[in-house]
């Protein structure tokens, strides 16, 4: 059993950033990181200040490689039970004890989950070949490489199509919605073809591509479109569901909640990145990253002092 301060679960941006913090506060901690990042498909990130349009997988390096000259280890590896156990020292208010894969454990004081969430990527033809190159989630991680094109905006709900497709006029005033086969309702329609935007109700049968590079959709019963980029929002799902078991709740169907700084509703579980919902960047992750390692160093601050109150502010 290996004792810690906190165990960081997840290595991303918001891992990561949490670590610097913890690890210049000079806190015992371990990142454990299962390698298996939402935008592994990604050539490059954008939107991060001074790293707009870097590779996400050297960003990761440049951090680990940061963090360790604070002696933060990162363990690639995956968490596969954390569990709350009673403190004997009444001072040190929550404590966890946590197994990987590999089989290390670990008793740590406070957790922070920075697992993040995945897409749930439509499932056609074409699409692993096109994604991360002319196919993506995010209009403001990928909008402007593919500015004044033609683009298309997918979604098994229509009224998340015609959301999608509203939203990417401010990059291509050439944009049509993909419906998938489910009917748009009339202000949804009026909505849309007032800015010009032509609303598909057909199924698609596959994408047409070359290489990586979209170039047109074909629907089923025959009809085809040209296009050069297809955005997709057809829902998310929790990487995780340790945060589940150990009690914290949900903001909504997808994501996890939290409140007064990253804090999760139970006592000592901290939560901070996609996973929480909030504004889905990778700068945002790191933000909130660091935000939760100054409330979790408080915290420990206090209990050390004899001050504990942990899980009473909300």
């Amino acid at each position: 059993m290996e004792f810690l301060d906190v165990l960081i679960i997840g290595g991303g941006p918001a891992g990561l950033s949490a670590a610097l913090v913890l690890g210049r506060a000079r806190r015992r901690i371990v990142v454990v990181d299962a390698g298996r990042p939402r935008n592994a498909a990604a050539r490059t990130m954008h939107g991060y200040l001074t790293r707009d349009g870097i590779n996400p997988n050297e960003l990761l390096e440049l951090g680990r490689r940061e963090i360790s000259t604070y002696g933060v280890e990162v363990l690639v590896d995956e968490v596969t039970a954390v569990e709350r156990i009673d403190c004997d020292d009444r001072d040190r208010a929550t404590a966890f004890d946590a197994t990987t894969k590999g089989g290390r454990r670990f008793r740590a004081r406070k957790v922070l989950f920075a697992t993040g969430i995945c897409d749930d990527v439509p499932d056609l033809p074409g699409v692993a070949e096109c994604y991360g190159a002319s196919i993506h989630h995010c209009p403001y991680c990928d909008g402007w490489e593919h500015r004044d094109r033609r683009l298309l905006a997918f979604s098994t709900e229509a009224s998340k199509a015609v959301g999608l497709s509203l939203l990417l006029r401010g990059w291509s005033e050439q944009v049509m919605a993909l419906t998938h086969g489910t009917a748009a309702s009339a202000k949804d329609r009026s909505r849309a073809e007032a800015l010009g935007i032509e609303v598909i109700e057909a199924r698609v049968e596959r994408l047409i591509h070359e290489g990586s590079s979209l170039r047109g959709v074909m629907f089923q019963g025959g009809r085809s479109i040209e296009a050069d980029a297809l955005f997709f929002n057809t829902g998310q799902a929790q990487t995780c569901d340790l945060p589940l078991k150990l009690g914290c709740g949900m903001e909504d169907e997808e994501h996890l909640a939290t409140s007064d700084k990253q804090r999760s509703q139970v006592p000592g579980v901290f939560l901070a990145g996609d996973a929480d919902g909030d504004v889905q960047f990778a700068i945002v992750a790191a933000a909130e990253g660091a935000t939760a390692a100054v409330v979790i160093n408080k915290e420990l601050q206090e209990e050390d002092r004899g001050e504990a109150s942990t899980g009473s502010r909300r």
